[in-house]
This record gives structure tokens, C-alpha cells and sequence, in this order.
């Protein structure tokens, strides 16, 4: 019993004396992978939005910190540079929806400076669905037509992907300090995904004859873009397969204290 209550009182002044905070933000979000090879493109960039729930542990340099953010990543060939992907002619848009616990390390003591630098890591879960539109300006769900080939018997090695994924986000940040309650922070944050599919672009092209006869006309317009006959296509390479795809949020954030909502004395 003695031994319960020592623990009882450990755990409690570890995770509820800190100082929680509640922090909301704004940006753009990005995207890199086969239709943006570019580590920054501008014209993959749209907005992204986030709210976090934040405790400072003891020593003031840890912070744990669990959200959600938003963002809207897009690509085009028509903005590379390689004539080859030029020609190839596919475009994709995605809303990304994540989840994610991660700490962040404060690299100077914030209770003695008042701007400090921060680096930050964890794990997350998120959603994506890429899209398009078609030549009647339809918008049109990319991961349901299997435009590679996935999950037709033809192509067995080529399963339907997820579009619910783990991704690893770390970054860094800077945090300025207004007044005990208040800090505003700027924060340029990546995801390493472990898909290749984020752009709905991986591997090879499928025969589109074989993409016609068992997932329709849709399917075999969207797999191939280019212009001319998409005859002779099957079998050549689409995408980089050996290169996964990545997406990046950065912004301004707002962090509001509150101190220690929860506290147990001895």
C-alpha cells in the first residue's frame, strides 16, 4: 500500500503539476515526391492549419505535445523543369489530415531567455486521397481506379494502397516569449510519409488496354496524359519507386499557458 501511494504521488507531480498550454497556428503546407522533385516548389504549397494540446515537463526543456493539423498539397507536371515529366502531363491535389504525438526539446532554458530555439520528433497517422479532374473538369478520386495496375489480376505484386498511413514528423522552431501567457512561435515541419503513393504515382505503367477492359475509360485517360498514343506504354517506368513521397507544413503558431490546472502537495 505504502508502495502504491509513493507511485500515486510520483506520477502525479510528473503529469499533472506542469504547465499545460494550448497553441493554434496557420501556414502552407508542400509536397515532394514524382511530380514535384524539387525539394521546394511554390506551386505545390497550400494552406495548413493545426491545434495542439501541450505539457512542459519538469526540467523545461522537454514539451509534449499531441494535435492535429491540416493541409492541401498539390502537383504538376507542367511545373517541372525535365521535359520528360513535362510530357508525362499528370497533376494531382490531396487534403492531408494528421494525427501525432511528438516532443519537442527546447535547446536553451526558457526561463531565461525569452526567444529560444527548439527542435521537435515524433510519430503521427494521417489521411490522404489524391484527385484530379478530368477533361470535363470532373473531379475524380485517383486511389479507387488502380491507375498502376493495383489489385488486378494481371499485376499481383501491385496491391491497392492505403491512404491512411504513419508518418514521422520532426522539424524545428523558434519560441518568443510575449508574457508568462502568451508565446508566438514559428515552426517549419517535415513528414517522412513511407508511401509512395501520396501523388497517386509510384512505379510502372499498366497496359492500358488491360486498365480499359477492367476499371474503364476513367482509369486508362487518368494513368497515361501524355499527349499521342499511350500504345507501347505498358512496362515503362511512371514514377520512381525507390524514392518515397514527403509533405512539409510550416507557419506561425500561438501558445497560450495556463499553468498548473493540476497540482498535488505532499
Amino acid at each position: 500500500m505504502r508502495l502504491f501511494t509513493i507511485c500515486f504521488i510520483l506520477f502525479t507531480n510528473c503529469c499533472f503539476a506542469q504547465q499545460w498550454q494550448v497553441e493554434v497556428g496557420g501556414g502552407v503546407s508542400g509536397y515532394n515526391g514524382d511530380l514535384s522533385r524539387a525539394a521546394v516548389n511554390f506551386k505545390t504549397l497550400g494552406p495548413s492549419f493545426c491545434a495542439n494540446l501541450k505539457y512542459m515537463l519538469p526540467n523545461n526543456f522537454l514539451v509534449l505535445r499531441g494535435g492535429i493539423s491540416y493541409g492541401k498539397i498539390q502537383g504538376n507536371d507542367k511545373d517541372n523543369k525535365d521535359p520528360n515529366l513535362v510530357s508525362r502531363n499528370l497533376n494531382f491535389k490531396s487534403n492531408i489530415l494528421e494525427g501525432s504525438l511528438i516532443m519537442e526539446v527546447n535547446l536553451v532554458d526558457p526561463t531565461v531567455y525569452d526567444g529560444l530555439p527548439y527542435l521537435f520528433a515524433g510519430v503521427g497517422v494521417f489521411h490522404f486521397n489524391p484527385y484530379t479532374y478530368d477533361h470535363n473538369n470532373t473531379k475524380i478520386l485517383l486511389q479507387r481506379l488502380g491507375t498502376e495496375g493495383q489489385g488486378l489480376s494481371e499485376y499481383p505484386n501491385r496491391l491497392m494502397y492505403s491512404r491512411v498511413k504513419v508518418c514521422i514528423p520532426f522539424g524545428l522552431g523558434w519560441k518568443f516569449q510575449v508574457n508568462d501567457k502568451v508565446e508566438f512561435i514559428y515552426e517549419l515541419g517535415f513528414r517522412y510519409t513511407n508511401t509512395d503513393y501520396l501523388d497517386d504515382v509510384s512505379s510502372f505503367y499498366a497496359d492500358p488496354q488491360v486498365l480499359l477492359a477492367k476499371r474503364g475509360a476513367e482509369a486508362a485517360e487518368l494513368a497515361f496524359r501524355g499527349s499521342g498514343s499511350s500504345a507501347g506504354i505498358a512496362g515503362h517506368i511512371r514514377g520512381n519507386p525507390d524514392s518515397k513521397d514527403w509533405y512539409y507544413m510550416t507557419g506561425i503558431k500561438v501558445c497560450f499557458k495556463f499553468g498548473e490546472i493540476f497540482s498535488y502537495n505532499q
